[in-house]
């Protein structure tokens, strides 16, 4: 096979390879004082072109070899330590790396500069490589750096082989049909997440989560030994999710299986959950998804329950003024434990009255991404101006929430 360019033999190329005839070092760790050179070759390949242009023979071999203590040598020790570790896991991609003992790099830099060689490809690299050639060679998958599904990591100095199994990701949208089930998993407060007397031992502030709902199926055709939940924002523990349902990403970490029937998955979900919550258009999901997810910022449609007794006209009189307008919202006193304290100012895009009787109101309405709706509604002491009470002059208080529709561009 022809070489992609070609090896430039110089004098400065030649009386550095002179000078490393004496040291000792294996074919691979000689061709590598030359490893930018001659693209397309081995580095035994390169050490043996050179040897034969400078027309002697190289010192014996020094064992270990005092390169890379003999490590290509038992590249097929490697190469089983990394097969062993990755039984039980489901895999197809893999990428290398190595940790070595600093002395030894060290000293490969000390011996570039003593032969005086500017084309050196440092140890790592070159083992990196050479093992997922060899580990490919082995298993039929392919090695890179582009969506692994493991991660391998030679520790030299230890002999041992560590694996970093990546993540499985599944996207969908989910409805929340109970006002009694919070978006994630929340640790007991008092213990968190111990166990103790307040949470019965089950270190839960509540029995489940849409992410428990949802994931438990999942982990289990998985074999993951856990999730993390990336929701397009959350609603209230006590708010219904209803219409298309929230983007979100599943996270399953440590999959033992990554092949996944996820049209089978949805309707298992909904058989367990009860009732409780529903998800549709599972499918899978690439890494970034998890920071658009995150950063959306889409306006949301709600329906809103009102109680307070106020006439029709004054109603929509109040959403007259109210339609458009931008509100000043400080952060709501039931949030500020975990919210940075601020004003934030947020839109109401579009308001109507639904129905109303003689003890409150039905709302529905759109609004801007971030928007308090019960605090919109209630005023919350004055920290949301102007509310929707003091439009109307009259207390008020959220009876029900329901999120009709998250306004983001996927399906639209």
């Amino acid at each position: 096979m022809a070489d992609p360019e070609p090896f430039p033999i110089t004098e400065e190329v030649l009386a550095a390879a002179r000078r490393a005839l004496p040291l000792g070092l294996c074919p691979e760790c000689f061709g590598r004082l030359f490893g930018r050179l001659g693209h397309g070759l081995t580095n035994p390949e390169r050490a043996a072109r050179l040897v034969a242009a400078v027309g002697e023979a190289p010192a014996e071999p020094v064992r270990p070899c005092p390169g890379c203590g003999d490590a290509f040598a038992r590249l097929g020790v490697w190469v089983d330590r990394a097969v062993a570790a990755a039984d039980g896991f489901e895999w197809h991609r893999f990428t290398c790396g190595s940790r070595w003992e600093p002395e030894l790099l060290a000293t490969e830099e000390h011996r570039w500069l003593t032969v005086g060689s500017a084309w050196g490809e440092s140890v790592r690299s070159a083992f990196n490589r050479e093992w997922g050639k060899a580990i490919g060679a082995r298993t039929g998958f392919d090695g890179g750096p582009e969506r692994p599904d493991l991660v391998f990591l030679g520790d030299l100095p230890v002999g041992r082989v560590e694996v970093t199994v990546m993540s499985v990701y599944v996207r969908g949208r989910y409805r929340k049909l109970d006002r009694t089930v919070p978006q994630t998993h929340w640790p007991c407060r008092r213990c968190q997440g111990r166990g103790c007397d307040s949470c019965q031992g089950t270190g839960k502030t509540y029995p489940t989560s849409v992410e428990e709902l949802v994931g438990g199926p999942l982990v289990e055709a998985s074999g993951a030994e856990g999730t993390r939940f990336h929701g397009m924002g959350r609603e209230d523990i006590d708010a219904r999710m209803l219409g298309r349902g929230r983007p979100f990403v599943l996270e399953l970490l440590r999959p033992r299986r990554r092949s996944l029937d996820l049209a089978a998955l949805a309707p298992e979900i909904a058989r367990r959950a009860d009732g409780r919550v529903e998800v549709d258009h599972l499918r899978p999901a690439e890494p970034e998804e998890v920071v658009r997810v995150k950063e959306a910022a889409p306006e949301k449609s709600y329906r809103v329950g009102v109680v307070g007794p106020v006439p029709v006209a004054k109603v929509n009189e109040a959403l007259l003024l109210a339609t458009g307008r931008a509100i000043a919202q400080r952060t709501p006193t039931r949030v500020a434990h975990r919210r940075s304290d601020r004003v934030r100012a947020r839109r109401i895009v579009a308001v109507r009255l639904v129905d109303a009787t003689d003890e409150g109101f039905t709302l529905e309405m759109r609004t801007e991404a971030g928007t308090y709706v019960k605090e919109w509604v209630e005023g919350d002491g004055g920290r949301t101006e102007p509310s929707l009470a003091a439009l109307v002059g009259v207390p008020l208080k959220v009876g029900y929430l329901d999120v009709l529709d998250v306004h983001d561009t996927e399906g639209e």
